[in-house]
């Protein structure tokens, strides 16, 4: 213990001699240890008050300070050389400051829960600068970047990269104006030289491609579809003077070998640490400590690292996480039953810090969802039937898809029979099931939907026809049909009714429209639509839908809901301790508010109008907004996270579960950059959510608790293949007599939509 002790003082002693080098002036040290040791004052609960903090492990503070956190304006130095000044909330970087690396590169402008987030100016160690909106340390908005070697751009950027409409200059005077995505030029764009040539027309990965027209400063220009492979190339040159004058030759691949050759983008600055990626160490009052609480050092947006687990003394290393308002009354009762010092907080976990509400308690996946369908299965020879239908329509050979489709392509018309026998064909295999006939539905519009969506052919036949089976869901849902998952989850295959077949063909058209204009719609994803006629005295037919699984993903996902807007019928019957990962949940069960950041929630109002709008216009009603949440810090640990509270689990044993992300690599993937580019809208956004007690049962939406939580939101519109037809009409003809017409499902689109933006938009709010 002694040893121990020596070695706190030699680190403290080194803590105020760099503090000392840094800020100068010996009156800033003092007698510190005096002050910090044996004289610490006694401060109530809440008290802002200035203090200097000689932090064990080296690292340094000053400035305002309340319940063993920053709070207030202060200054933070790292032993690494990393400083921070500015504004502080509850122990986070929050609001205006300034964040400097030791490379030199600093960062002046808006923090968010210890994220750069907001206005503010970058200056990289080299000297390249960025001036613009920040989303969670990437650019993301309008912003200006100025490299170090005389080039600029000026336009929009989406996650760190330049996408929407830009101009890029470079130092020699010529310049892009245009389109940009990814960080490249891509879209439509005019490209002008010093010389006086420009370009205009489309570009893809930084190179014209499709129609353009390039025009020399003397009034020639050339016209025609561009491309790097010569092959592809073809158009007509115009001299200047007439029109009419005879065509000469001309290369257009000069463009590319020549003119083009010094036009490279700059790539972007590498930053080695992110504010919020720092570690912060805070101090703990040396009153009422306890010497075998083993502290752990904890980043500044409140992620454990679990690789610091080490006594220093009476310092706490923590995430500057307090309770919530809602809590100080159970804490401060706490402290007068005789727990001393701030200490008593530390082993608190999140159900004994809110006095409203049970404990949130997060279940675990007990079995990978669904059955295997084995041999002896009653659906054994539907699947095989089905695998070696999307075997044949995918494998079979055809002219390259195009987004570019004729209208006979969504004729409900346009459909392809094709006869399996047992013993095979000139077109099929033999095969051990039963003799059936296969149906595509409009072959070529779910082709070019598959490339749309970016789904690789031979990826989409593996995970549907591979060698593993497919698993059935275990209970069909409301409409009678069943639901298969792909072995890999990426797929989800639904049987269909004939009038539901009917609605999507009647809207495929509209559909394939929409969702090539939007990238972001939160409608499913069809991918293809198949039906399997059985031969025999029953000649039944399957007819069935394949679309994504909004819920495939490396995270686990602990809570989902199907949420409508309404309430009747809108309540789970299972109690809470049959609730586990696999139960949805409906919208009298949500306890929550979905809280996303500004920019994505903007998008989001967005989204939801448009999509809605769609449904709108087809007579579509009686959809869902699923949602599912992966929360970040589902753990026992003795610590709570960056303001959040912490869930814990219901204490089932996994087994046999799908291998999933672990915490580390969870908080690895969002806290670096190039782990945004598995974000979409509704994909692996991380969010908060904030807890809500119901008044009364047949509340739509709580009130707010103040209690929150770190989670990963996925979130996409299904079920949108019901119109408005004579069954639901009588439907809300019968269930008006009976119940308030506002309370259930069945009503007339137009009312239901605006009843479901209504919803949505009080359950997802802004996160402020």
């Amino acid at each position: 213990m002694k040893a121990w002790e020596a070695t706190v003082r030699i680190t403290h002693a080194a803590a105020k001699k760099r503090a000392t080098t840094i800020f100068g002036g010996s009156n800033l040290i003092g007698n510190a240890e005096e002050e910090n040791e044996d004289q610490e004052e006694v401060h109530a609960s809440g008290e802002v008050y200035h203090a200097e903090r000689f932090l064990p492990n080296g690292d340094y503070y000053t400035g305002y300070w309340a319940d063993n956190f920053p709070h207030g304006h202060g200054k933070y130095w790292w032993t690494d050389g990393c400083m921070y000044v500015g504004q502080w909330f509850r122990g986070k970087t929050m609001g205006k400051g300034t964040f400097s690396w030791p490379s030199g590169a600093s960062y002046e402008g808006n923090f968010k829960s210890g994220f750069m987030d907001g206005e503010g100016t970058y200056t990289g160690p080299s000297g390249d600068t960025y001036r613009g909106s920040w989303v969670m340390n990437l650019k993301h908005g309008h912003g200006v970047k100025e490299y170090a070697n005389g080039d600029s751009y000026d336009g929009e950027w989406s996650r760190g990269l330049q996408e929407g409409q830009g101009m890029y200059q470079w130092k020699n005077g010529n310049f892009y104006m245009g389109e940009w995505k990814n960080g490249t030029i891509c879209g439509k764009g005019k490209m002008c030289w010093t010389n006086g040539n420009i370009f205009d027309g489309n570009w893809e990965d930084g190179f014209p491609k499709g129609n353009g027209t390039y025009k020399w400063a003397d009034g020639s220009f050339y016209v025609g579809n561009w491309s790097k492979d010569p092959t592809e190339q073809n158009g007509t040159y115009y001299p200047s003077g007439s029109l009419l004058e005879e065509n000469l030759e001309w290369n257009p691949q000069e463009v590319f070998n020549n003119d083009l050759k010094d036009c490279i983008i700059c790539p972007n600055e590498k930053v080695p640490i992110w504010p919020s990626q720092k570690k912060l160490a805070v101090w703990r009052s040396s009153k009422g400590s306890d010497s075998s609480v083993r502290p752990r050092r904890m980043s500044v947006d409140g992620r454990i690292d679990a690789g610091v687990d080490r006594e220093f003394g009476r310092m706490r290393l923590s995430d500057g996480a307090v309770p919530s308002p809602t809590s100080a009354g159970a804490i401060e009762r706490m402290r007068m039953a005789g727990n001393e010092g701030d200490d008593a907080l530390a082993g608190l976990q999140p159900d004994r810090l809110s006095t409203r509400g049970s404990p949130l308690r997060i279940p675990k996946v007990v079995k990978r969802q669904g059955d295997t369908i084995c041999k002896g299965h009653r659906n054994y020879d539907l699947m095989l039937n089905l695998q070696l239908g999307i075997r044949h329509s995918v494998g079979r050979p055809g002219p390259c898809p195009s987004l570019d489709l004729k209208p006979s392509a969504f004729d409900p018309k346009e459909k392809y029979w094709t006869k399996f026998p047992s013993e095979g064909s000139k077109h099929t295999p033999p095969h051990q099931s039963c003799e059936f006939r296969w149906k595509d539905y409009c072959p070529k519009v779910f082709r070019s939907l598959r490339m749309l969506f970016k789904v690789d052919p031979a990826d989409y036949m593996l995970s549907i026809c591979g060698n593993d089976a497919l698993r059935e869901l275990s209970s069909p849902g409301k409409s009678g049909s069943f639901f298969y998952l792909t072995n890999d989850d990426r797929y989800m295959i639904k049987t269909m009714k004939k009038a539901e077949v009917k609605v999507l063909l009647r809207m495929l058209n509209a559909y394939y429209n929409h969702v090539r204009a939007f990238e972001n719609t939160l409608v499913t994803r069809y991918y293809g639509l198949h039906c399997v006629k059985l031969n025999g005295p029953a000649q039944k037919k399957v007819r069935f839908i394949i679309m994504g699984n909004l819920f495939c993903s490396d995270y686990m996902i602990h809570r989902r809901y199907d949420l409508k807007g309404s309430t009747f019928g809108r309540l789970t019957d299972k109690p809470e301790s049959e609730i586990d990962a696999t139960t949805t949940l409906k919208d009298l069960d949500l306890n929550f508010l979905f809280r996303l950041q500004k920019t994505w929630f903007q998008e989001f109002r967005r989204q939801v109008d448009r999509d809605c709008d769609f449904l709108e216009q087809e007579r579509i009603m009686d959809y869902s907004m699923l949602v599912g949440l992966h929360f970040r810090e589902s753990t026992n640990d003795e610590h709570t996270a960056s303001g959040a509270l912490t869930p814990v689990d219901n204490g089932s044993l996994e087994t046999d579960s799908v291998p999933r992300l672990s915490q580390a690599d969870v908080d690895q993937l969002l806290l670096d950059p190039a782990g945004w580019a598995s974000i979409s809208l509704g994909i692996n956004m991380p969010g908060r959510v904030e807890r809500v007690e119901r008044t009364n049962d047949c509340e739509l939406v709580g009130e707010p608790t103040g209690e929150y939580y770190d989670v990963v939101m996925f979130f996409g519109i299904i079920d949108i293949l019901q119109d408005y037809d004579i069954t639901k009409k009588l439907e809300h003809a019968y269930k008006s007599i009976q119940y308030d017409p506002n309370s259930i499902s069945a009503v007339d689109p137009k009312q239901y939509s605006r009843r479901f933006r209504d919803y949505v938009f009080k359950v997802f709010a802004e996160d402020t």
